[in-house]
């Protein structure tokens, strides 16, 4: 009885160094090294199709020309497209549901006055090309590696 014991405690026992032997690097490193990474803004701007006095809402094509002409040169670099449902009320109170999309922007935060410039000009553009009433945009702080 007393062998099983003393088995069972030194298989733990090892087991427990082993553990701790292996995690205590990597806490070691998160504590030392919090951030991976650069930090950077990412903006998302939400582009509406509906147009108003029912004329037909902007089409694909459409919206990948405006990006293609518009967007691209704005950040050469990158950008993230992504098809959206969105809705929103209207002035009389009544929700509308459109087809969307979400175009996500990532830049280094030391930049961010000169691109927040040049992202409201796409926003403005977009409005006027495609008579719409705005185009939604959020903005966060984050760390990202590339």
């Amino acid at each position: 009885m007393n062998w099983t014991s003393n088995t069972r405690g030194k298989v733990g026992g090892g087991v427990l160094i082993a553990l701790l032997g292996a995690g205590l690097p990597a806490l070691l490193g998160a504590a030392l090294h919090p951030h991976v990474g650069q930090s950077y803004q990412e903006t998302r701007l939400y582009f509406g199709t509906a147009r108003p006095l029912g004329q037909s809402p902007v089409s694909e094509a459409e919206f990948n020309r405006f990006i293609d002409r518009e967007v691209t040169p704005a950040f050469p670099e990158g950008l993230t497209v992504q098809d959206a449902h969105g809705q929103w009320r209207g002035e009389d109170g009544t929700i509308v549901h459109e087809t969307s999309y979400e175009v996500v922007l990532l830049y280094p935060e030391k930049e961010a006055d000169d691109r927040s410039v040049r992202i409201e000009r796409i926003r403005q553009a977009y409005e006027r090309q495609y008579e719409q009433d705005s185009v939604g945009r959020s903005d966060d702080e984050v760390t990202a590696e590339f």
